[in-house]
């Protein structure tokens, strides 16, 4: 059994058991987190598909931890004119363990 979900603006894929390194959610390690917006579920031959999301369909997840991703470093210049500008960004990403793909 799998789920497509939605969360971050991002889809993936998942099944039980499964660790996901996801945009960051609220909450601390240890906490547990239900995603719904559920796109599809696939029970062996059978495959249910949302028009957008399935109302019925739930993923239940654990946060194993909170970190930031590397530094992406984005740099502007204009040649002759003193002009440099240099920005930073790290983002920050949730690891997710997945527990339970519900069909209720």
């Amino acid at each position: 059994m799998f789920a497509i979900l939605k969360t971050g603006g991002k889809e993936y894929r998942v099944s039980k058991g499964d660790i996901i390194r996801v945009e960051k959610l609220g909450g601390k390690a240890g906490d547990r987190v239900t995603l719904k917006d559920v796109i599809m579920v696939s029970q062996g031959d059978q495959v249910q598909l949302g028009k957008p999301v399935l109302s019925n369909a739930t993923v239940t997840g654990e946060i194993i931890r909170q970190v930031k991703g590397k530094k992406v470093l984005t740099y502007k210049m204009e040649k002759r004119k003193n002009y440099r500008r240099m920005k930073g960004h790290r983002q920050t990403y949730t690891y997710l363990k997945v527990n339970e793909i519900a069909l209720s």
